[in-house]
């Protein structure tokens, strides 16, 4: 099923033995297109930590009580390696936090999700997470913030048109599918679906989304889209 994650915002997260908080954000691989964490606002609890939660530990949502419950204790996540409160991650500290909780490595292997194409933490071939080389804080520069780049202008090759205002995700493998796109007053402020698969880059200086389509291709999908629920 797909979903806009941004409707996730301020959801209750349910540890297994307690609430620990509500969700803040997301950051995602804006190489493979997948959610890769959660992030966490625990409040009072852990004030001033950055706290992430891997799509591993995802469990059942609760639509209606808006939570989503996290197959961890809530000792478990005190006792995660530590993070400083903003990106870029580092690869070496996503080494520590994968053996931390005993989880595959999503970068390594042929699949979205390193061996599988979803999130899976039944038994899996070995995975070797020794770093082969010291990993800098850079190593980390290819996962983004959700939340951050939601008002980024769309640039098309003939101009811009508009601006994010969600993101479709797969509940199952959490790989990004389509971008939800307020058209602006070029199409009459009506909301448009553009695939990933037709991003170009995501200019972080410009705050801007570049597709590799034209006004022309956007109006002669955006009806069928629109069709589309989200």
């Amino acid at each position: 099923m797909l979903l806009n994650i941004t409707k996730l915002y301020g959801m209750t997260l349910a540890a297994s033995d307690c609430d620990i908080g509500k969700v803040r954000d997301f950051y995602f691989d804006d190489k493979h297109w997948t959610i890769r964490y959660l992030v966490a606002d625990t409040g009072e609890w852990l004030k001033g930590r950055l706290v992430l939660i891997s799509p591993y530990a995802f469990g059942e949502f609760d639509a209606e009580g808006r939570s989503l419950s996290i197959n961890l204790t809530r000792r478990q996540i005190e006792t995660c390696p530590g993070i400083d409160s903003h990106l870029p991650v580092s690869r070496q500290y996503e080494v520590d936090y994968t053996r931390h909780y005993g989880w595959p490595t999503y970068w390594d292997g042929g699949g979205v999700w390193g061996v599988s194409g979803f999130p899976s933490i039944e038994p899996m071939p070995e995975v070797d997470t020794e770093p082969r080389q010291k990993h800098q804080q850079g190593d980390g520069k290819h996962l983004r913030s959700v939340r951050a780049i939601t008002g980024y202008h769309i640039q098309t090759i003939d101009g811009a048109i508009g601006h994010v205002t969600g993101i479709l995700v797969d509940d199952r493998s959490w790989a990004i599918r389509e971008l939800i796109v307020e058209a602006g007053a070029w199409y009459s402020g009506k909301e448009i679906l553009i695939s990933h698969a037709k991003i170009d880059r995501i200019s972080y200086e410009e705050s801007a989304v570049h597709v590799r389509l034209t006004k022309a291709d956007i109006e002669r999908t955006a009806e069928h889209e629109l069709a589309r629920s989200h």
